[in-house]
């Protein structure tokens, strides 16, 4: 079986890395702690803390394991300084449309933040993006209709 990769930019890679040690040195003690504190309270069938503790070293415990399987699938992304000027993952791209610029960088899926103006490879303006240069346009499906792109410069 392949497995799909996971691309990040080095700065996504050190997050999940700060999440994963959080998660995994910090948080998960404490609610070890927590559950066993509550278990000596006596009877854990009425034991409402025992059960939250529980709940949330399930919950902590499948993040860590989601975060395991994550950081060995990962692929860093590089900018995209010296392609040519061609959007590829990584790439930071000035766009026109309707009047105004607005800049965009291409990441991978787990990165993705709209607010950030961070857009994944996968969603509808990432893939039209992919392999164009400065200078094409590209036309996206949006909610509000179709949206028409020119890319103004790729770095």
């Amino acid at each position: 079986m392949e497995t799909k990769k996971i691309y990040l930019t080095k700065e996504g890679l050190e997050d999940l890395k700060k999440e994963y040690s959080e998660l995994s040195k910090v948080k998960r003690p404490d609610i070890l702690e927590r559950v066993s504190q509550a278990r000596s309270l006596g009877d854990l069938s009425e034991n409402a803390e025992y059960v939250a503790a529980r709940e949330e070293l399930s919950f902590i415990d499948g993040r860590i394991e989601e975060l395991e399987e994550l950081l060995k699938q990962v692929e860093i992304i590089h900018n995209g300084k010296g392609s040519n000027h061609i959007v590829k993952l990584g790439s930071k791209v000035t766009l026109h449309s309707r009047g105004k610029k607005e800049d965009f960088m291409v990441v991978g899926e787990w990165e993705a933040d709209p607010t950030a103006k961070k857009i994944s490879h996968e969603s509808p303006l990432g893939k039209a993006l992919i392999g164009k240069k400065v200078g094409e346009k590209v036309e996206v499906e949006a909610p509000a209709g179709k949206i028409l792109y020119t890319i103004v410069s790729v770095h």
